[in-house]
Formats: C-alpha cells, sequence, structure tokens
C-alpha cells in the first residue's frame, strides 16, 4: 500500500510542471517536453484506473461466488423444488458467462446507473480496462491487423447533422484483436478496453478458425418507400413535376412520389441531412442542398449542392464543396435565361449569397447576405440579374453587376416593420409580393424597393407560405392552418382552415388541375382544393423515433417515439392503419406472437398494452421510473420481459390472449441498463445486454440469473437482437466504442443479419456473423442515427427507423 501511496504522490506532484511553464524562455521544443509529460501523467492516471477496476472486478467475483453458494445450500434445504433449481443447483462456479470479467451488481455501488431518461444514446462510457490478462496458451490472438482507434473513430464524427449522438465520439484506448480460446471454447472480443467473453456452441468449437473470412451475404437491399416528410423546418420543398410525380425531401432522401400510381422512387446522392430543393424552369432537373456530413469510409464532406435529373435520377453536377458553411438554406433557379444561373444561400454566420453558372460550376458572385436567419431566396421572374432575399429583420434586392451583387435594402417607410419576411414570390407583371411574422402580406413594386400594395392582417399570425398560380391566384397559408386565395387586385376569393391535427401550412405547390399541395410543420403533405377537404398523402413522426415492431403474422409494422404518436402501417399498402396519441414520450414495443396485442414502453416506466385492432387500451403498468429500452413476448405468448434503464428486467406472466398481465418478478444482475433481450424458441430462457457490454442468462419464470456455461452455449435463441454474442460479434466495426450499434435484427431464416448504425447507415451480413471484422453490404438514406432495424414477418422487407430525421424506411431484399 505504501508504494501504492508514493505512486500518488508522484503522480500528482506538479511543482517541476507549473515551473517548467512558468519559464518565460521556453522554447518549442520545452512545449514538446510538457506535451510529453502530460501525455505520461494521463497515461500513469489510466493505469491506476485499470488497477481499480481490477481490484473491484475480483471483489465481485468474491461476491458472486457467495451468492451461488448460498443458493446451492438453499437449494439442499428445500423439498419440491421448482423446474429450475435442480439445474442451479448444479451449476459449477467456473468458468461463468460474464464477459470474462466478473461486474459488480446492482447495489454496490461500483457502478451506478445512468439516472434521467433518455435515448439508448445516453450510455454512461464504462471505465476503459487496457491491462487485461494477457492470452494463455489455449487462447488464439487474431492475426488481423487494426488501425488506433483514435484515427478510425476521429474520422467518423458528422458535423451538421441532425443525429445529435454521432459527432464528437472519441476512443483513447487502443483496440486490441480478439481471442480465440479453444480449450473452453469461447471468442473474447473487447470494446473501450473491456473484454466481452462469448462461449459458442460445442459443435462449432473444433471447426472454428478466428482468422477465416466472413461471405458477403449474396442478398442486396433496395429501397422501396419512405414514410414522413421533413416540413417543420424546411420550406419550399414540395412540388409537382410533369410526370405526376410529388417531389419532397426527409432526412437525405428526395422522395419522386406517384400518388395516382402509388409508387416511390428515390434519389439517394446525397450523404446527410437535406436542407433545401428547388426545380429547374425544364421541370426535369433539380437542385438540393444538404448539410455538412461523411462520406462512407468516415471522412468529413463539406456541406454542397447536387444537381440531377429526375428522369434518370443521375447526379449531373456537385457544386461549392469546400465553399459552403454549415449547410445550405435556400436555393433558387434563374427563371428568364433558361435557368442557366442558381442562387444559394448557406448556414453560415454571414449567410453568404452566391451565383453559380451551375452547368459549368462556375461560381459568378458571393456576397455576405445577413448575419441573421435567411428564410427565402429568388431570382426575378424576368430579369435574371435580380434576387430577392428575406429573414429576419429584413429584405433585400440584389443585382447582378459585372460580378458583382449590390444591395438594396427594402423600405418599409410607415408600414411597421415586421420581426420576420418568411416568404417571397412574384406577381405576372414582375411585383414582388412578401409574407411575413406579423400577418401582413406586402406587395413591392416591380423595380423598386418600395411598398405598393398592403393586405394589412391577411392572416393571424405568421405567413409562411406564398404561391402564385398559373392563372394568376395568389395562394397563402401560415401559422393559423388557413389557406387563403386572393385575385389580381388582391381581394380576398375564398379561403379553407386546415384540420389542427395537421398543423401549420409550411409551404404550397400548385398540382394538377384545381388541386393544390401542401405540406405542414407537423410533417403532412395534403392534397385537395380550395373548394373541398385536403387528405394526407404523406405523413411521418415529429420527433425522434426509437420503438420498432413487426406484426407476427401480417404485412404490418408499428412505429412510436418522441412525439407521442403510435402508428400502425401497412407494408403492401403503405397506408397509415392506424394512429394514437399517447401521454408520454414513447421508447419501444413489441408484438404478441398472436398479433393480437402490442407492448408500448414509454420514457418514465409506463407501459401500455393495445389491441392492435380496435387500437383500444387493453391493460396499464408501471416499473420504475427509467425509460424502458425493450418490449419482448416469450414465443409461447406466456410471458413478457421489459428491459428497463434502471437495470432491472421486469416480467409478467400474460394469460387471455395477451389480455391479462400478473407480476411474476424483477431479474437483478446488471450493472447498467438493459438494450436488448432476446428469448429462447422453448421460452424456458431469457438473454439480455446492457450499457456496460454485459451478456448475462436468466430462467425468466423464476427471475434467476444462469451462470452456467454448459446450459447456455447451446440454446437456440427465437430471435437475435442482442448486438453482442457470439453469433452476432462480428457486427462491430473497426474502432468501436460499443455504442455505435444500436440494433440488430436476424432474418426468421437465420440466413441474415441486420444492423443499424450511429452514422445514418443500414448493414446487412451474412448470419451468423461470427468472424471478426465481417463484411457487410452497407446502405445510406438516413441523416441521423438509425435506432431500429427490423425484418418483417416473412422476411421479403425489412424497416429502419431514423432518431431525429424521424423517417421510416423499408428496404426490400432482392
Amino acid at each position: 500500500m505504501e508504494d501504492g501511496f508514493s505512486s500518488y504522490s508522484s503522480l500528482y506532484d506538479t511543482s517541476s510542471l507549473l515551473q517548467f511553464c512558468n519559464d518565460d524562455s521556453a522554447s518549442v521544443a520545452s512545449s514538446m517536453e510538457v506535451t510529453d509529460r502530460i501525455a505520461s501523467l494521463e497515461q500513469r492516471v489510466q493505469m491506476q484506473e485499470d488497477e481499480i477496476q481490477l481490484l473491484k472486478s475480483a471483489l465481485a467475483d468474491v461476491v458472486r461466488r457467495l451468492n451461488v453458494s448460498e443458493e446451492q445450500q438453499a437449494v439442499g434445504l428445500r423439498r419440491g423444488p421448482t423446474k429450475a433449481r435442480p439445474m442451479i443447483a448444479t451449476l459449477p462456479l467456473r468458468p461463468t458467462v460474464n464477459n470474462g470479467t466478473i461486474l459488480p451488481k446492482k447495489g454496490s455501488g461500483t457502478l451506478p446507473s445512468p439516472s434521467g431518461s433518455g435515448s439508448r444514446k445516453d450510455t454512461s462510457t464504462p471505465v476503459s480496462k487496457s491491462t487485461v490478462r494477457r492470452a494463455n496458451s489455449n487462447e488464439h490472438v487474431g492475426t488481423l491487423t487494426r488501425k488506433d482507434s483514435c484515427d478510425s473513430k476521429g474520422n467518423r464524427n458528422r458535423a451538421g447533422s441532425t443525429g445529435s449522438n454521432s459527432s464528437g465520439k472519441r476512443n483513447d484506448s487502443k483496440q486490441r484483436d480478439p481471442v480465440f480460446n479453444a480449450e473452453e471454447g469461447y471468442v473474447k472480443m473487447y470494446l473501450k478496453g473491456r473484454p466481452i467473453t462469448m462461449y459458442m456452441p460445442k459443435d462449432q468449437v473444433d471447426s472454428y478458425c478466428l482468422e477465416a473470412r466472413a461471405d458477403l451475404p449474396s442478398n442486396k437491399l433496395k429501397l422501396d418507400w419512405v414514410y414522413g416528410y421533413r416540413g417543420r423546418d424546411c420550406r419550399s420543398n414540395l412540388y409537382l413535376l410533369p410526370t405526376g410525380e410529388t417531389v419532397y425531401f426527409i432526412a437525405s432522401v428526395v422522395v419522386l412520389f406517384n400518388v395516382d400510381e402509388q409508387l416511390q422512387r428515390h434519389y439517394t446522392g446525397h450523404t446527410d441531412d437535406i436542407k433545401c430543393l428547388a426545380v429547374h424552369p425544364d421541370k426535369i432537373t433539380i437542385a438540393t442542398g444538404q448539410v455538412a456530413g461523411t462520406s462512407s469510409d468516415g471522412k468529413q464532406l463539406a456541406p454542397h449542392v447536387r444537381v440531377w435529373d429526375s428522369v434518370s435520377l443521375n447526379t449531373l453536377h456537385v457544386l461549392g464543396a469546400g465553399f459552403f458553411d454549415r449547410a445550405l438554406v435556400c436555393l433558387a433557379f434563374s427563371k428568364s435565361n433558361g435557368g442557366n444561373t442558381l442562387c444559394v444561400v448557406d448556414d453560415s454566420n454571414d449567410h453568404v449569397l452566391s451565383v453559380w453558372d451551375w452547368q459549368r460550376e462556375d461560381r459568378l458572385a458571393e456576397v455576405k447576405c445577413s448575419n441573421e436567419s435567411v428564410f427565402a431566396a429568388d431570382f426575378h421572374p424576368t430579369d435574371s440579374s435580380i434576387v430577392v432575399t428575406c429573414g429576419k429583420s429584413h429584405l433585400y434586392f440584389w443585382s447582378l453587376e459585372r460580378g458583382v451583387l449590390v444591395k438594396k435594402q427594402g423600405l418599409f417607410e410607415k408600414q411597421e416593420k415586421p420581426k420576420f419576411v418568411l416568404c417571397v414570390t412574384f406577381a405576372e407583371n414582375g411585383d414582388a409580393i412578401t409574407g411575413d411574422s406579423s400577418g401582413n402580406i406586402l406587395v413591392w413594386g416591380k423595380g423598386t424597393n418600395r411598398i405598393s400594395h398592403v393586405i394589412q392582417g391577411a392572416h393571424e399570425g405568421s405567413i409562411f407560405a406564398l404561391c402564385m398560380l398559373r392563372n394568376g391566384t395568389l395562394l397563402s397559408g401560415g401559422k393559423d392552418r388557413r389557406l387563403v386565395s386572393w385575385d389580381g387586385s388582391y381581394q380576398q376569393i375564398q379561403a379553407v382552415e386546415v384540420p389542427e391535427l395537421f398543423g401549420p401550412i409550411r409551404t404550397i405547390a400548385e398540382g394538377r388541375g384545381e388541386t393544390v399541395l401542401i405540406g405542414t410543420t407537423k410533417h403532412f403533405v395534403l392534397q385537395g382544393s380550395l373548394d373541398g377537404e385536403f387528405m394526407p398523402i404523406t405523413q411521418g413522426h415529429t420527433d425522434e423515433l426509437w420503438g420498432l415492431a413487426v406484426h407476427p403474422l401480417k404485412p404490418q409494422f408499428l412505429t412510436c417515439g418522441y412525439d407521442r404518436q403510435v402508428c400502425l402501417w401497412d407494408s403492401s399498402s403503405h397506408q397509415l392503419i392506424w394512429t394514437k396519441s399517447m401521454d408520454d414520450a414513447a421508447q419501444s414495443a413489441g408484438f404478441h406472437p398472436s398479433g393480437a396485442v402490442v407492448a408500448i414502453g414509454t420514457q418514465n416506466g409506463r407501459w401500455l398494452v393495445l389491441d392492435s385492432d380496435s387500437k383500444d387500451l387493453v391493460a396499464v403498468h408501471t416499473d420504475g421510473n427509467e425509460q424502458l429500452s425493450a418490449m419482448c413476448y416469450g414465443p409461447d405468448g406466456n410471458f413478457l420481459a421489459i428491459g428497463s434503464h434502471d437495470n432491472y428486467i421486469y416480467i409478467y406472466a400474460v394469460a387471455e390472449n395477451g389480455r391479462k398481465y400478473s407480476r411474476v418478478g424483477k431479474c437483478s444482475g446488471h450493472s447498467s441498463f438493459i438494450t436488448h433481450l432476446d428469448w429462447s424458441v422453448d421460452s424456458q430462457y431469457l438473454v439480455s445486454n446492457s450499457g456496460d457490454y454485459e451478456i448475462l442468462y436468466w430462467i425468466p419464470s423464476v427471475c434467476k440469473q444462469v451462470v452456467s456455461v454448459e446450459t447456455t452455449r447451446d440454446i437456440e435463441w427465437a430471435t437475435h437482437t442482442c448486438t453482442l454474442g457470439f453469433q452476432v460479434f462480428g457486427l462491430w466495426p473497426d474502432g468501436s466504442d460499443g455504442t455505435d450499434i444500436n440494433a440488430a435484427c436476424r432474418s426468421s431464416d437465420k440466413s441474415l443479419l441486420v444492423t443499424g448504425d450511429d452514422f445514418g447507415k443500414v448493414h446487412l451480413f451474412s448470419y451468423p456473423c461470427s468472424q471478426f471484422r465481417a463484411p457487410s453490404h452497407v446502405y445510406g438514406g438516413h441523416s441521423s442515427h438509425v435506432t431500429n432495424v427490423t425484418f418483417l414477418y416473412d422476411d421479403g422487407y425489412l424497416v429502419s427507423t431514423g432518431g431525429k430525421d424521424m423517417s421510416v424506411m423499408q428496404w426490400r431484399i432482392v
């Protein structure tokens, strides 16, 4: 112990370091020495943390052995044991199923549970352990080379994405290759320096080779359908093409939706959130702008504009990579010169306005537009040298003169200046028309910066959208959910109010004939007319999305999220079957094997059961007060397991085809929050993963942990959603920090494994996936962490959900 104290005192003896830092004559070489000293100190702190962790683990091992011994004594004293007890009585003390390191149980005070509700990404990073036992003579270390995890991980940060959890990740410990122990039949892998021991089935031990290369799956995925629309924070992103397709975007996908034929096509050239869209006067060429993102190999990608052909879906030009900052917020093609120029506003502090000859990829002019938000930019319809921009506290008329953009400010004069000018369009005669946050429509005379006409109080509250129809009628819509039409002299013709369910009007587009398309802030795309009613043609969630469950017998799936909406979808017709509002934000969901009911887990410990046909409430219960990350019925339908962020798994007996619930107890043993659960085929066993990478096994009928390797290694599992285990450990990417993979799902025929990661990617692997760094087909589309993935009941399709991008994507397996 004295040596320990002396090492601590030397560790924190910083007097020499302070003296060195105060030396004014310190050279560059000296500063290098400071860096080296700091690095050395950090390394010593890390080593001592590792030693403390090993001591904790050893203590927990003693406690566990005492518990097992007490259990054996108690079993020996009792008569008439349950069917589970004889097995527990014969459990050997070693080896145990505990990831190679005994972790302290709940209540030991060594690894506190994360507090507060949050998504699965609220992972408290476990203590990194790099001084683990060396491989003994029976352990075979893989010869696969691995880059330093700092390099591979640091390059995968995603700037500017909606995914709040995918940026800034680092793993400062050197990753270790996995180890194969042929004598005991396990593979040991490492996440953040922590060993995870995974025992393989007995019949695979002799034939297993750690260096063998896994094969890519013969199947691939094709994006079949995208559910949702981004309306809350984007404008002018809805148009009708001459082909009859409605074009809009969500996440990093542009959707071309033919409503009559119920067909979707998708432009997937972007790598991250799309924020703006413009259609060329030829109605074929489209420009879309995205935020800063990450390439498939983890490199940073600057925000840029992609110009593409809506018929072939081929990318024609990429503009501004390296010039724009953060994101693109406004795009518009010129009208009068054949659409040869494109104006763009980025999301930098100065909101730079630039004009491009997009076919030559040549920037003609640029200027700092405003240090306040810019909401719209458009070319004058008859003069391609004039651009109008508007936003917070400003309306500017720009003239392009010999490569320079010259600004004239809109003069409000007697008219009270609004806080926000939110939208702009043009009349047939060239007048500019604006809508603002005061609810007024202002008309600005052609070629001037002065107001020529005012429609005072056109709307109650902000006017978000203006659209000039081909017949000269002006449409306006806003926060009051009213769609109003105005004639050529700005007299109101008629008005219609959109139902509150759909939310305020964000954008308006002209449809076929008399029809109008509306995009709303609650992510609906509506189609209708001022004479009739508006019906949704697309809808989606409006907040972060986590819960996903598939119907066991029908082509249906259910989604739920932080917007407190539960939605049941038909994957064949791509229609919403029903939606139900809840009192609490939802986190997880699971269908009963009969399909008659579905259980929904919330963020505050409440869970409820709904009838899957009528959406009627069947039961409500509460377990703890933290989020419920997994709702999983046993294959026989007689038990429900609920994984909570309070580190417990709650077990309920289920009767009357999912309509009656009685609590059996709770499984206690994890040191961190529960992430995933799977049942055995015979419904006798349960396996669980936790936030600190534990794999534990249970007999749920008596809420007892199973520590016998011989009992657990050959269990056949009905599903495989756990991301840790011998059959799936190959899914973990190089340099992973253990939180990169949010969800996994094995196909019913046990040939495929799909995962969703923090970088917006869906990966398709062959199953079993038990070779280190297994290859996969990788698919983009999401622009946030992929929170959940699952195969539909017949393995013909799979569904993925995006977190903050709020999208649901359906993939066909080909």
